[in-house]
């Protein structure tokens, strides 16, 4: 490896390092604020739009974790393919094997949770039709951004394998 590789090489691992930290972070801190403008729209007797705005902060989010996410993924199968790194290949060899602990590393479930509660205050102060409408809509776009994030969260190692081996053949 040239020294520039070495450089590239370790830039790219420290990448890793840093997003895999930031993702639980960014999603506590989401989770957190989300929290706090619900509990004051709910204190403030919000009409049922009004939560619309914390579901926008959940969504953003969702949406930067995702996002940490991806690029993560993105690098290490970079770096599988160009570097053929040892640690890369066996990670994705390994898989999930059967009747192992699964981890959610886009927080959807606690995301989805949130949505749910979310909801809530909205429901229950009786909201018109069209309110209903317009603001269960918006809830349940966020629930399918957030079942197809998860899917194609789990097809990108192989897409994005395949990808690096085209580019890395030419």
């Amino acid at each position: 490896m040239t020294p520039r590789e070495q450089e590239e090489y370790t830039a790219l691992r420290a990448t890793i390092r840093e997003r895999g930290t930031t993702r639980p972070w960014v999603a506590l801190a989401g989770l957190a604020g989300w929290a706090a403008l619900v509990a004051a729209n709910t204190a403030l007797a919000s009409p049922p739009v009004g939560s619309i705005v914390p579901l926008v902060v959940l969504a953003t989010a969702f949406e930067c974790v995702f996002a940490l996410h991806i690029g993560v993924e993105r690098i290490g199968r970079y770096l599988q393919v160009f570097y053929e790194d040892q640690w890369e290949r066996t990670a994705m060899a390994f898989g999930r094997p059967a009747g192992a602990v699964r981890l959610d590393a886009l927080f959807s479930i606690p995301f989805g949770l949130a949505a749910l509660i979310n909801l809530m205050p909205a429901l229950i102060q009786g909201p018109t039709t069209q309110e209903l409408v317009f603001v269960g809509g918006a809830h349940a776009l966020f629930a399918v951004r957030i079942v197809a994030a998860r899917a194609a969260a789990g097809k990108q190692r192989d897409i994005e394998l395949r990808r690096f081996e085209e580019l890395r053949a030419k």
